[in-house]
């Protein structure tokens, strides 16, 4: 059943988040595009424009629910990859909830979590090398683009969504010159 295999790939990329949305990234890519319910390029463009508005992972969910090349694709597969992907953290906040205050206080609950926030920038390194480092940076001038990119986000603070717009008047630039 189609639907099924969808909540199935998104309930497992949602109970894997920790430390943002991108850490599931090379998960979903392997879920969707390898068996190819959505193409490489849906992919990367949904992700690049879930970028631009809050919550991204659970719009970048209804994208790719809707975007399906299957049969429970459009606005019922949306459904079902955002409620699946959303559901494994409503979950645990109702399971750790009563627990909560220990929890917090305990020694090894603390080293824990400070060992998956370090494990969480190698992941997200590796999400930014694969897919999206390896798709989108093919000349110089995309490398240029990011870096200026990363120096209005980070130098000049400007708000993504502008640094989104920005991006996309740069590439289309350079697509155009070259």
């Amino acid at each position: 059943n189609p639907l099924l295999a969808l909540l199935d790939a998104f309930y497992r990329a949602g109970a894997l988040v920790f430390g943002g949305g991108h850490v599931v990234l090379p998960l979903l890519q392997a879920e969707v595009v390898q068996p190819g319910w959505v193409d490489r390029d849906t992919f990367l463009a949904g992700y690049g424009a879930a970028q631009a508005v809050p919550g991204p992972l659970f719009t970048f969910a209804a994208f790719l629910g809707a975007s399906m090349n299957e049969s429970s694709s459009g606005l019922l597969g949306a459904a079902v990859c955002l409620v699946a992907v959303f559901v494994p953290s409503f979950l645990l906040v109702i399971g750790v909830l009563p627990f909560w205050e220990r929890l917090r206080s305990n020694r090894r609950t603390q080293a824990a979590l400070a060992a998956v926030n370090a494990a969480v920038v190698g992941l997200l390194l590796a999400a930014l090398y694969d897919p999206v480092w390896t798709s989108g940076i093919k000349a110089p001038g995309h490398f240029a683009l990011a870096l200026l990119a990363l120096a209005a986000l980070m130098y000049w603070k400007l708000p993504p969504w502008l640094v989104v717009i920005g991006g996309a008047v740069g590439g289309g630039l350079i697509g155009l010159t070259g």
